[in-house]
């Protein structure tokens, strides 16, 4: 029997991290599951900044608790307990080391879908926690098949 007491569902809030929603809610309605919401704030990588941090990027961790906090989906009102993180570093890392923390059996996360040359240019965040996660991971693409009942 499959255990899916604890879900993680990361976001960066684009149209791709919304259509992991879907699947991990119904997971979750079907398992009794826990849900952990996680955006993860990149680091501030500044080339050649000498001075104070501009204005914009003092709290940059606050408003995306802010986004998280207000970021609800109808799907949400299915998830009796949605825990929701904000931490900062580098995405992959934090959300294998997070999913690892909070014994996660479960990640669930959207996916760009980028192959070829932009793969290479930019990677992959869901194809790095594919590879370096303890736990399962459901990746969802932005378009193709919905697993949707009649």
């Amino acid at each position: 029997m499959i255990k899916l007491d604890r879900i993680l569902l990361p976001t960066d809030f684009s149209k791709c991290s919304e259509r992991a929603v879907s699947y991990a809610s119904e997971l979750a309605k079907r398992f009794t599951s826990e849900v952990h919401l996680l955006h993860v704030v990149p680091p501030i990588s500044l080339p050649g900044q000498v001075g104070p941090i501009p204005e914009q990027f003092l709290h940059r961790e606050e408003d995306a608790q802010k986004e998280l906090d207000k970021w609800s989906d109808p799907s949400f009102e299915q998830v009796e307990n949605l825990v929701r993180s904000v931490i900062t570093g580098t995405p992959f890392v934090e959300i294998v080391r997070y999913a690892r923390n909070e014994s996660m059996d479960l990640i669930v996360m959207g996916t760009h879908g980028h192959s070829g040359l932009m793969h290479v240019l930019i990677g992959s965040v869901a194809e790095k926690v594919v590879r370096k996660a303890s736990c399962p991971v459901l990746t969802v693409r932005p378009e193709g098949h919905q697993f949707v009942m009649p």
